[in-house]
């Protein structure tokens, strides 16, 4: 069987580069997926400090009356489309058959784009992805040392480096669902280092949530930072929310791969702050579930809700809510520019934590009514996300039986990704947590962890690549700076 270093060039100076990248040690405290939310990890937040107060200043100094007048026409539009949410339900979340899939991408492009949210039915055969939740709960039967939350009633696992979350991520045809969902983004600058030809893989944890659990209630939230979406060193570096703060939200791009290449997610080094450029988060199903059954529930509106939640620290309401009707309070004309009284507050984000959405908060989404549920799921069906839709997981789970899924990622090929992949690919040959999250032993010592050998032996040459085993291939359709940021990713990897 080959090993990985036999893969690795004799080059002095790039064996160095490669090695240090590759074996940077975990550096987080041990935890769980607790640690990632302020809500659930019951901290006290304190107010943002006061260069907030200056960034936001920054961010639209010279076209404050251009976002005050795009705020205005936001909540018309924001109104408008709730009704239509709150209307539809889970009935508004494009369903595609993977069978079909070629043709369901083209017949339901604009309304994927639109919605930030699909289900992709059959990805895996029902009795294989069935049979994973049982390969699991016997592996954490073998492991009773596996970290969990809540430790006494445990919903999610602290698990990566599974037998079947390995052969899921290697899995072909859920690779194939992913360079397809890829190819909804575009490149507004060709020569962009970004390739959207083959995923990498983004190791994840995995739920299996027991009838009637309620501890596992997290809210409206959005991945991938918070506080990072407003500073010029997170998402501003590469200009993502420009647009939005210059007051013409219309013309921002939720789907321009271009602007995400440079941006820095994970400023605070937060347990579960993702550092890797994920295009779309996911899950596949082990389990079938119903609505209201401990399920997904997202808000399929993924550009107006954006923009809603970056203007939102720039004005306030003029009359609160128990001094007015509820539509008086939403009116546009109950709704002011904060001007010279603006604080640092940017609502529901906290240094080191995901970002988090509540009706008090942000009212005009209506989170309580467009927050929908996504439709009946069956093992093998796979749900994917756009990296900023809000979405939520049922407060209390309904259902008689499990509700459980692998999460899984839709990673393309950069220089930070491929960097972060030769760390991840160093923490599963010791079986310790991906670099994103929180540290300690993780599987080391577990009994039955696979090797590497396993992954050879059970994922496909394109499985090996999205894992960093193998080396990335460009293709002929490729720009010149995907083929320059895939050649890049190769030494990166050893290759």
């Amino acid at each position: 069987m080959r090993t990985l270093s036999r893969k690795i060039p004799t080059n002095t100076s790039q064996v160095r580069s490669v090695m240090m990248a590759a074996t940077q040690t975990q550096s987080k405290r041990e935890g769980n997926i607790a640690d990632s939310f302020a809500s659930l990890s019951g901290g006290v937040t304190p107010p943002l400090p006061q260069r907030f107060l200056d960034l936001k200043k920054t961010l639209i100094r010279g076209h404050e009356d251009r976002v005050v007048d795009s705020w205005s026409r936001l909540l018309v539009d924001l109104r408008r489309e709730n009704e239509i949410i709150t209307r539809e339900g889970p009935k508004i979340i494009p369903s595609l058959d993977f069978h079909n899939l070629d043709a369901d991408l083209v017949r339901l492009r604009d309304e994927l784009k639109k919605r930030g949210i699909a289900v992709v039915r059959g990805v895996l055969p029902e009795d294989e992805a069935r049979s994973f939740k049982g390969e699991i709960e016997e592996y954490v039967r073998q492991n009773p040392q596996t970290n969990a939350f809540p430790p006494d009633n445990p919903q999610v696992y602290e698990l990566y480096w599974s037998a079947p979350q390995l052969r899921a991520r290697a899995h072909q045809n859920l690779l194939r669902v992913q360079a397809e969902f890829m190819k909804l983004w575009h490149k507004s600058d060709p020569d962009s280092a970004v390739s959207i030809s083959q995923p990498l893989t983004y190791a994840d944890r995995l739920r299996i949530r027991q009838p009637g659990d309620a501890a596992f209630a997290l809210g409206p939230h959005i991945d991938g930072g918070s506080v990072e979406r407003w500073e010029l060193e997170g998402y501003g570096r590469g200009g993502v929310y420009n647009k939005i703060f210059e007051g013409s939200w219309e013309e921002y791009d939720p789907w321009d791969a271009s602007t995400r290449v440079p941006a820095v997610m994970n400023n605070y080094n937060g347990l579960g702050a993702c550092s890797m450029f994920r295009m779309f988060q996911g899950w596949l199903s082990m389990s079938t579930t119903n609505p209201f059954e401990g399920t997904l529930m997202v808000n399929p509106a993924v550009k107006l809700s954006t923009a809603y939640l970056l203007l939102r620290p720039f004005f306030r309401p003029i009359k609160g809510p128990d001094h007015v009707s509820p539509e008086a309070y939403l009116a546009p004309d109950n709704w002011e520019f904060t001007g010279s009284e603006m604080t640092s507050e940017l609502q529901g984000a906290t240094l080191g934590h995901g970002q988090e959405l509540n009706h008090a908060l942000h009212p005009h989404l209506d989170l309580d009514n467009t927050m929908v549920h996504v439709p009946r799921i069956k093992p093998g069906d796979f749900v994917i996300w756009h990296c900023d839709t809000i979405h939520a997981v049922d407060k209390v789970h309904r259902g008689s039986s499990d509700s459980s899924v692998l999460y899984i990622p839709i990673c393309p090929v950069t220089e930070l990704n491929a960097k972060y992949l030769a760390r991840q690919r160093d923490a599963f040959l010791k079986g310790t947590p991906g670099p994103d999250f929180p540290g300690g032993q993780g599987e080391a010592d577990h009994v039955n962890r696979p090797t590497e050998a396993y992954l050879r032996s059970h994922a496909s040459v394109e499985g090996q690549r999205a894992f960093g085993f193998e080396k990335l291939v460009a293709t002929e359709a490729d720009t010149v700076g995907s083929k320059k940021v895939t050649s890049l990713a190769n030494e990166i990897l050893g290759f």
